[in-house]
């Protein structure tokens, strides 16, 4: 059975939307109303202008073990993997076997010390660097195509305050899978979907999560063109973008932790700092199990292109961030197994 810790004392949910006094109401659209004085602010940026990754900034990872999805690379720290040149971020997944670290520093994992994989790639994280607690969080990037493709740009707890995955939560700001690729449910028949989700429950099998996909974009899609992705993260309430359109809202009473350590009226496990990663993956059980499944070698090398990164914070609300939040009306339902009214 399901722990189910969610409690939302003191604080109330009135038309699907989280209210506190003073700061944030309710709208027409069902959206969450901004305050006039809150603003947001660029807390931290990268635009990628020299001609090497900014090791303030971020860190790559090094591993072999495949993400928990028997994905097909090591991520490297190497210049083939992870660059900086014209102002943009490139992550390149590359057909080569090598050997390296089996897990990243800092996992905390038993097993082999090394491993090998029959792909390199790249991976950035902020983690150790830079962590935060609420904010609006965007990217701008240009995605790959090809069957085995699943590009990421998403952020995890800087520590694991409710436990481990998925206890103390995952917020996924855009993920996509085998971009170009025939798909029947796609407008125009080719995949030109990303996605956002948020990850969340107790240990497996109870773990859980909630997803959204954009619309098909059969021109200018994420493969064929620049797109910014963004999450706004706030007191009980996260949202996603692509190009400033909302594309998923979700708030606490949608999702729980099953951590005996939160505390009643919290928002656990989103009340804690979070840092960033993006990631280029090869094969894996999502992307080969979408769309036309398996993973076609004709796909790689490929590469993530990233213009800029930032972090903006709310001005005027520092304590919740909800006075930010924009209040842009959706109307959708996240999907998903997670149904809180059947808990």
């Amino acid at each position: 059975m399901q722990k189910h810790v969610k409690i939302t004392a003191a604080r109330g949910i009135v038309g699907g939307v989280l209210i506190s006094a003073g700061l944030v109401g309710c709208t027409a659209s069902g959206g969450v109303a901004e305050s006039s004085s809150a603003r947001w602010e660029v807390v931290w940026s990268d635009e990628f202008s020299g001609n090497a990754l900014d090791r303030s900034k971020w860190l790559p990872e090094e591993s072999c073990w495949g993400g928990g999805n028997n994905e097909r690379q090591c991520y490297t720290d190497r210049p083939v993997n992870v660059s900086v040149a014209d102002g943009k971020l490139k992550l390149t997944a590359i057909p080569e076997e090598f050997t390296g670290p089996m897990y990243p520093e800092g996992l905390g994992m038993d097993g082999p010390e090394t491993g090998t994989q029959a792909y390199t790639s790249g991976k950035v994280r902020t983690r150790g660097l830079h962590a935060w607690k609420y904010g609006r969080f965007s990217a701008r990037m240009k995605l790959p195509k090809g069957q085995g493709t699943w590009p990421a740009f998403w952020m995890m707890p800087e520590a694991d305050h409710y436990g481990t995955w998925p206890l103390s939560g995952e917020i996924d700001i855009m993920e996509a899978t085998n971009l170009g690729t025939p798909c029947d449910e796609c407008q125009g028949g080719f995949e030109s979907r990303t996605s956002a989700a948020l990850h969340f429950g107790d240990h497996a099998p109870d773990n859980t999560y909630l997803f959204h996909k954009t619309e098909a974009r059969p021109v200018d899609g994420p493969g064929d063109g620049w797109h910014t992705y963004t999450v706004e993260w706030a007191d009980g309430v996260i949202q996603w973008f692509v190009d400033d359109e909302i594309l998923m809202r979700v708030h606490e009473d949608q999702w729980f932790t099953g951590s005996n350590e939160a505390r009643e009226g919290s928002a656990a496990p989103f009340d804690q700092p979070f840092y960033m990663m993006i990631n280029l993956a090869v094969g894996g059980r999502l992307a080969e199990e979408s769309n036309g499944r398996g993973f076609d070698p004709q796909a790689f090398p490929a590469e993530v292109l990233v213009d800029w990164v930032r972090v903006e914070q709310c001005v005027g609300d520092e304590e919740t961030g909800r006075a930010c939040l924009s209040d842009q009306a959706w109307n959708g339902q996240p999907r998903g197994p997670w149904e809180p009214e059947k808990q």
